[in-house]
């Protein structure tokens, strides 16, 4: 069996892309008129795109509204289907082995709960275990496991709609793990939580993944999430792939650029034109920060020119973090 054969890849993408048409009003028609005679319009949402993970990896699959995120993962489960190109996730072809695959992968919706709300935490395990075709002592057996691997028994009798948004997100990464799937697929699994919550649910992920050896697909807007969790990210934006690296590489792809912060004497009120090699990133009376390309402009050179022009109280020379790397990442990608 394909599931079985170690020589396959956790998730293989070749030369993806999906295609959405749709109708386009004429406001100069009647409605009737628009109904037989609308124009069509083609919208690319994945363009030719391929990677792939292997068993166990954990990677982040990110990019800004719009990029293409939410289809590829609707391509991956089997709720679309590619315009062209393949997707083999376990050896299997999710457009053809869709409830085959399911048993194969946990899903876990930040934003969208997967649990029974008005019932305790318990009847959801216990039913997502007889979907999955678990027998009653391997569902006891399970939400044994889970309960301890997530801390659940003192809440796991408790209705799910009582629960805080830290325990009720813990609960829905255990269930999707009610039937052992080899990969599961996260899609801002710590949105609205607090800090605490947010890294108690890190630390469970990194857990199932080194002890259970699941393979984790994690889209996010949270950097905290991307850093903690994923050793390589891949970046989409415009339905194109522009970045696919370790993630601790991702700061290096922008080490040409110094970030210079200039607090004023006094509140700046004019702005000089910047030479070539700086722009400004920030621009306020009680603040400026200025990015150096320090291929074009060394930090001294940058220094001293800004200090001719503007009468700074406190300067600060630093390089970009993580998050902003991401951002002028996308901004280039546009």
């Amino acid at each position: 069996m394909p599931l079985n054969n170690k020589n396959y890849k956790a998730i293989s993408v070749s030369n993806l892309t999906k295609k959405f048409n749709f109708s386009v009003k004429n406001p100069k028609l009647s409605w009737y008129k628009n109904l037989v005679s609308s124009e069509k319009k083609e919208i690319i949402a994945v363009n030719n795109i391929s990677f792939s993970l292997e068993p166990g990896e954990r990677v982040a699959f990110i990019g800004p509204n719009g990029a293409g995120k939410s289809t590829t993962i609707k391509m991956l489960t089997g709720i679309l289907f590619p315009s062209s190109g393949k997707i083999n996730i376990l050896g299997l072809d999710p457009t053809r082995d869709r409830k085959k695959l399911a048993y194969q992968i946990g899903t876990v919706f930040g934003q969208r709960s997967q649990l029974l709300p008005n019932l305790p935490l318990t009847d959801s395990f216990e039913f997502f275990g007889v979907m999955y075709d678990l027998s009653d002592s391997e569902i006891k057996e399970r939400i044994t496991e889970l309960t301890t691997l997530f801390d659940l028994s003192a809440f796991i009798d408790q209705p799910v709609r009582k629960l805080s948004l830290g325990q009720r997100m813990r609960a829905e990464v255990a269930v999707s793990l009610i039937h052992k799937p080899k990969i599961i697929l996260l899609d801002e699994p710590t949105i609205g939580l607090d800090i605490v919550a947010k890294k108690t649910l890190r630390d469970l992920l990194l857990k199932i993944n080194g002890e259970e050896g699941v393979t984790i697909l994690l889209t996010s807007h949270d950097v905290g999430d991307i850093e903690s969790l994923c050793s390589r990210t891949i970046i989409i934006n415009n339905g194109e792939i522009i970045k696919d690296l370790a993630t601790e590489d991702l700061a290096k792809t922008f080490v040409f650029e110094k970030y210079i912060d200039l607090v004023p004497t006094t509140k700046f009120s004019d702005f000089i034109d910047l030479p070539a090699g700086l722009e400004y990133s920030v621009k306020t009376p009680n603040l400026i920060t200025v990015i150096a390309d320090i291929n074009k402009i060394s930090v001294q050179n940058s220094i001293r020119k800004l200090l001719d022009a503007y009468d700074a109280e406190d300067i600060n020379v630093y390089n970009t973090d993580l998050e902003s790397v991401i951002r002028r990442i996308y901004e280039k990608g546009n």
